[in-house]
């Protein structure tokens, strides 16, 4: 009796191991056959060297990548970086393996450039339509597992509510296990089904797959009692720290010679992203400067012409990590505060020019910035840089304040699409300015970054809070 539940997640765990490895193998055998025929036809007696060499290295590359671990649970994002990932290792390999031996020399620049791009593209597409397979088979309740969670406490409701709502992770709900009063007040609603020597048997039995244990940090002799126990059995554990209770941007887990640590306050944009958001900056403000240049010039002569003082306005900012930065402006109004004080524009502001006005209402003032951006102080995309003086002034009011300074900061974000643009006359207005830079850092990705620059074009169309 005890056996059999442990063979079935081993079958489960297998067949879709397996399921993965035979699209992958012929998303590569396809890919290099496509190439050949499409551009090379003579060569295809080294069809075969080709995609037995490219499969042999990708099954070496899959142990630094880690390609084959358990998807479950894991965003699609996060498994097609490791694809890519594995194909940077393999088709290297693959190429310098073929000039060494010369197998792939009469393949023309063509064939290798469909076979570079097509390989990952389909094993991505595998991936994307195994996933939609296993969401259809888990809804319908197979491949399933069971999981567990030790502690009825906030942490362990909202972890049972946060899988509940996911019904493609396959996780079937065996109940919560603890050892402490009933009378916690936590949920009426909670399903307590035992304690922990109950929880021991059915993880034995193989009735319970996996266990989250949820309690808090300071409960070290608890967690270690459940750990001890449930070492006895072959369900997956695994210890949901209550990092909640801080005020978290970002966590990552890395190793400082063998010891593991979590970060707390820490950017999500590093690595490979850092490298696509470098790029996407770039790329976009250099072509915003060669579409914009006459505007621009048109924009300096009539600041030039309305009011005495320099087209430009440089002001001191905070920029990455607190670093002071220059940002550009164009000048809209008749004096330039740079100093320990600073008064915020207010609706009509006298120290607003007539030009100045206009382009403060149509965020035209904003646009040497991209200059900021290519010399890489800003992203296009970030937490608004505020005046030094100002950082000075809310970082004791505001926790966590100066969090905003783990990435960037960008000509627009979150907060300005979201209308806490302008003025911020109040520190609940500055409080909310805040928390949407806070989730901007915790959910960066590029397409976010996308989806605000096109929000951003209709808040300026619409110029609100813009003064």
């Amino acid at each position: 009796m005890t056996n059999t539940p442990n063979f079935q997640i081993r079958t489960h765990r297998s067949m879709v191991d397996v399921a993965y490895r035979l699209l992958d193998a012929a998303a590569i055998l396809f890919s290099t056959l496509v190439a050949t025929r499409l551009t090379d036809n003579e060569h295809l007696e080294n069809l075969a060297v080709v995609g037995a060499t490219t499969l042999i290295v990708h099954t070496i590359a899959i142990e630094v990548s880690g390609l084959y671990r358990s998807w479950r649970g894991s965003r699609l994002t996060t498994e097609l970086w490791c694809v890519l990932i594995n194909w940077v290792y393999t088709a290297p390999a693959v190429l310098g393996i073929g000039l060494l031996t010369q197998f792939n020399a009469e393949y023309s620049y063509n064939t290798k450039l469909v076979w570079l791009t097509l390989t990952p593209a389909a094993m991505a597409s595998g991936r994307i339509l195994l996933r939609l397979a296993l969401k259809s088979l888990r809804r319908r309740g197979l491949n399933t597992r069971t999981f567990a969670i030790c502690g009825m406490n906030q942490l362990g409701l909202q972890l049972a509510q946060n899988i509940q709502e996911s019904p493609e992770l396959g996780l079937s709900f065996a109940g919560f296990f603890d050892d402490r009063p009933t009378s916690r007040g936590e949920s009426l609603d909670a399903k307590r089904v035992g304690t922990l020597n109950k929880l021991a048997r059915l993880a034995r039995q193989g009735e319970v797959d996996m266990v989250f244990i949820a309690f808090p940090m300071r409960a070290e002799k608890r967690i270690r009692d459940y750990l001890n126990k449930l070492s006895d059995t072959t369900a997956s554990v695994y210890i949901v720290p209550d990092f909640f209770v801080f005020q978290m941007l970002h966590a990552r887990w890395n190793q400082i010679n063998g010891l593991p640590v979590v970060s707390v306050f820490e950017t999500p944009i590093s690595g490979i992203d850092g490298v696509m958001k470098r790029g996407f900056d770039l790329v976009v403000a250099t072509l915003g400067l060669m579409v914009l240049a006459l505007p621009m010039l048109i924009v300096a002569a009539l600041v030039k012409w309305s009011s005495p003082g320099p087209v430009f306005f440089r002001q001191k900012r905070y920029g990455l990590v607190g670093e002071e930065i220059r940002v550009w402006k164009f000048r809209s109004m008749r004096c330039c505060d740079n100093g320990l004080e600073i008064r915020q524009a207010s609706e009509d502001d006298e120290r607003i020019t007539p030009i100045g006005r206009l382009l403060r209402r149509t965020s035209l003032d904003e646009l040497p910035q991209l200059l900021n951006v290519i010399a890489g102080s800003m992203s296009l995309v970030g937490p608004r840089p505020h005046a030094s003086a100002h950082n000075e002034q809310y970082r004791s009011l505001i926790d966590g304040y100066m969090l905003r300074h783990k990435v960037k900061p960008g000509i627009t974000g979150l907060a300005q699409v979201n209308g806490w643009r302008g003025e911020t006359e109040t520190l609940e207005k500055m409080e909310r300015r805040v928390e949407y830079d806070h989730r901007y850092i915790r959910e960066w990705s590029l397409w976010m970054d996308l989806k605000i620059l096109l929000q951003t074009v209709a808040v300026v169309l619409r110029q609100e809070n813009a003064y």
